[in-house]
């Protein structure tokens, strides 16, 4: 995968976060360690994988990622129910 789009949320499932990437799982490990302190995802402890697709090319994620952003909240909830309908953490299953 050249590009990854992801939603991550907190412990409560109630906050999501939409983001882009070249790495996923380095892109995760950043926000379980809250690499970047003052960020969205730090204040609101949003660290749970519930959501990913992966892309040949970085700009066709980025693509996606505008779609996702784009929808309602409960589109992007039904995504998730449709991929990951227990909302489990997802990291662990990230190749290396």
């Amino acid at each position: 995968m050249k590009g990854s789009v992801y939603i991550l949320t907190n412990h409560n499932n109630s906050v999501l976060y939409t983001g882009v990437t070249s790495n996923l799982k380095e892109r995760v490990i950043q926000h379980k360690l809250k690499m970047h302190s003052g960020s969205f995802s730090a204040r609101y402890n949003i660290s749970k994988l519930v959501y990913y697709e992966g892309f040949e090319a970085i700009s066709e994620a980025i693509k996606r990622e505008k779609q996702i952003k784009g929808g309602s909240r409960k589109k992007k909830i039904d995504l998730i129910c449709k991929m990951n309908p227990d909302w489990m953490d997802l990291s662990s299953t990230l190749n290396t």
